[in-house]
């Protein structure tokens, strides 16, 4: 780790101009290559406390043993030149793309004497003329099948041309009609070149035309009697048509554009490119890429352009580039463009009509994308153990996590808060052990004395489990049926639960079974900084656990905090384990976000019936439809609400003493007789008028799978 003020250098020998710099380390290699539109500005952000600094940007710098840079005129050859040198040295700070390969295109060799049709990859070629790209060769190769019945093109190499020319006999595609066989002699080279250009036409879009021509020689044969020549040209139409549904119309037929998607968390990004020519998707493309500097999604986007129009072989700038954000500064890069083009581009983001639509299309490809790129890399089995053995290596663990659970605080303005519990084995989610929480022990918003109460009680429930299957711990690992402790599959303890001062509760499934909350995790994460660590590790020294390992991960700057300590570890950008933590907190996060939005909506439309203590949905649902409404319930008899299945006499009276309470301008009931009373102040809130001063019953907690009320 260098110290950055030992090769810093002055401010006043640091041009203010535009330029490129360099950042090496002290092997001379070049880690970071930067423009500035001012050097003396730019390269002062670098030196300035480390504490100021993005972790990334901290590591890129006490990394660095120097740093140099290059004078330009303007900012458009700083952005060709940093652009060149990033090619050259691929430094490891800078954006790096995965997918960097070079896509294929349908060409078409004008530059020789009998024009061919072939896919062709890399440096573009003077007198060819490219279409595309597109995502895969064989999506070329069914285009051509489709359009050689139409126009015949030669597609063979030049070995099998000549070998034709020699023997005199044309290859299989000559004999089926797929090939005019100029190679021996069947059409000239100027009508086969003639041949070539009409298919070019057609690639580039200028199909009505000749689709109406062909319609009108199909028309006139069939008048001429000439069945077969008709029949022909109606499968010549067909096949085109064909050909152009694999290319669909998305923007008016003059258009020429290229639209890119970028879809991106902490770790990673996606980028997505859709290119339309003459108004049709005519190929896409994209890349997933590190973030292993602190870039911006303009920034990203300036990344994508440079990678896509950079090279000499690189593709030709259309007139329009949609993009989702603007690179900063914009001039250079239209300047860039224009140059790259040799006319005018217009590099915007679309706001309204088509454009947009198409542009969310994208945007979805790329979320997609980034989406699969997470779960084919999280269902490897190597990299989740390679996961595993850094975070354990990362937190002094003395075995990798098998088992990690995650827990995170939701609430929209300290209303609905609540907390979310999900578990990942051996790197992969179970679902079925997801849990979520309200928050009991007080009122408003304070996201540490949450995750304080929520470890205290799933830990709790872990300890009475734990005291009722016996002490299995020193009998080592429970049985393999589940008849004590853990349950074979790994499903969680006893869920038990009790107020904080302690009195639990053991609550039982709808079978008799004790709901399982007993199997303990290797690592607690939770979703915060030092606070939050420190509040969940508090309630475990509480309980009296002490062999969990706790740590938390801040979102901002994707630190890892661990308790007691006053500096965060930080993980390497490329870490498999700091991947893995991002997962789970990410997961944790959602499901927290879920359950609270679920809260907050059920609250919105909640009634007077959801205030009745230990009515459920179902049978909520069954008064309803019973009494057609909520007034008539409210004027029933006690007798009356008797009537529908499965409300009791004591259910009844508290539903009648709710409602009344409810609506404290209608009268109230007499909950002995059913009768109606003059003076509502003779029932006191919270009791029955059949038991004075006697709680209404709220009813056991109920906790599911994935869901604690």
């Amino acid at each position: 780790m260098a110290d950055p003020s030992s090769y810093r250098p002055r401010p006043g020998d640091i041009p203010d101009s535009p330029g490129v710099y360099r950042f090496r380390d002290e092997h001379r290699r070049v880690i970071y290559v930067g423009k500035a539109k001012s050097l003396r500005q730019r390269l002062a952000n670098y030196f300035q406390d480390l504490a100021n600094l993005h972790p990334r940007t901290r590591s890129m710098v006490t990394t660095a043993a120097s740093v140099e840079w290059t004078v330009v005129s303007t900012e458009v050859e700083a952005l060709q030149l940093e652009y060149s040198w990033i090619k050259e040295y691929d430094p490891r700070f800078n954006v790096k793309y995965r997918d960097d390969k070079s896509y294929p295109y349908l060409a078409v060799t004008m530059n020789e004497e009998f024009p061919r049709v072939q896919v062709m990859r890399g440096h573009k070629r003077k007198g060819v003329r490219y279409f595309g790209p597109y995502a895969h060769a064989w999506a070329i190769r069914d285009t051509v099948d489709l359009l050689l019945r139409v126009f015949p093109v030669r597609t063979c190499s030049a070995g099998v041309f000549k070998n034709a020319a020699r023997t005199g006999r044309p290859c299989l595609l000559g004999y089926i009609d797929k090939c005019s066989a100029p190679c021996v002699g069947r059409i000239s080279a100027e009508d086969h070149r003639e041949l070539a250009e009409e298919f070019s036409d057609f690639m580039a879009g200028r199909t009505g035309t000749y689709l109406r021509r062909l319609e009108k020689e199909m028309t006139a044969a069939a008048e001429e009697m000439e069945y077969e020549r008709a029949a022909r040209l109606r499968d010549d139409i067909e096949a085109l048509k064909k050909a152009m549904e694999k290319n669909a119309v998305v923007l008016a037929d003059a258009t020429d554009a290229d639209l890119i998607a970028v879809a991106e968390d902490e770790l990673e990004a996606a980028v997505q490119i859709f290119h339309v020519r003459g108004g049709r998707v005519r190929g896409q493309r994209g890349w997933v890429t590190d973030k292993v500097e602190d870039v911006t999604t303009g920034a990203l986007v300036e990344h994508a352009l440079q990678q896509l129009y950079g090279e000499e072989s690189g593709d030709t700038v259309p007139k329009e580039v949609l993009v989702p954000a603007l690179p900063d500064p914009v001039e250079p890069v239209q300047l860039w463009l224009t140059e790259r083009r040799g006319s005018a581009v217009s590099l915007r983001i679309p706001q309204r009509g088509d454009k947009k639509a198409l542009m969310e299309t994208v945007a979805r490809n790329a979320q997609q994308a980034l989406v699969l790129h997470k779960t084919r890399r999280a269902s490897d089995l190597t990299t989740r153990s390679r996961a595993l053995e850094e975070i354990a290596e990362a937190l002094d663990l003395d075995s990798a996590p098998l088992r990690i659970e995650c827990y995170d605080i939701s609430h929209l303005q300290g209303d609905d808060v609540v907390a979310s519990m999900v578990v990942f084995e051996d790197g992969l989610q179970r679902k079925g052990e997801y849990r979520r929480f309200q928050i009991k022990g007080f009122e408003g918003q304070d996201d540490v004395r949450s995750m304080h109460e929520v470890i205290t009680r799933r830990f709790r429930r872990y300890l009475a489990e734990k005291e009722r299957t016996g002490e299995w711990a020193g009998d080592g690992d429970p049985s393999a049926d589940g008849s004590s402790g853990a349950a074979a599959d790994g499903s969680p303890g006893a869920a038990v639960d009790g107020p904080t001062n302690g009195v639990v509760d053991t609550l039982t499934e709808d079978d008799g079974r004790p709901k399982r909350f007993a199997y303990p995790p290797q690592l607690v994460v939770v979703d915060g900084g030092r606070p939050q660590v420190a509040a969940a590790q508090r309630a475990l020294d509480e309980l009296g656990i002490d062999d969990i390992a706790v740590c938390g991960l801040a979102k901002r700057l994707e630190e890892v905090w661990l308790p007691g300590e006053d500096d965060p570890v930080v993980l390497p950008r490329s870490s498999e384990g700091l991947y893995l933590l991002q997962r789970v907190r990410d997961e944790a996060h959602r499901f927290a976000i879920t359950y609270q939005r679920t809260k907050r909506a059920k609250r919105f439309r909640a009634g007077p019936l959801d205030d009745v203590p230990g009515l459920g949905e179902t049978r909520k649902q069954a008064l309803i439809k019973h009494f057609g409404s909520v007034k008539k319930l409210r004027s029933a008899t006690i007798d009356q609400i008797r009537e529908v299945p499965g409300i009791g006499r004591k259910t009844a009276e508290t539903i009648a003493v709710a409602l009344a309470q409810a609506a404290p301008a209608a009268p109230a009931v007499n909950t002995a007789t059913g009768e109606i009373m003059e003076d509502v102040e003779e029932t006191a809130p919270g009791t029955t008028a059949g038991a004075p001063g006697e709680p209404v019953p709220t009813g056991a907690p109920d906790e599911r799978r994935g869901q604690e009320t």
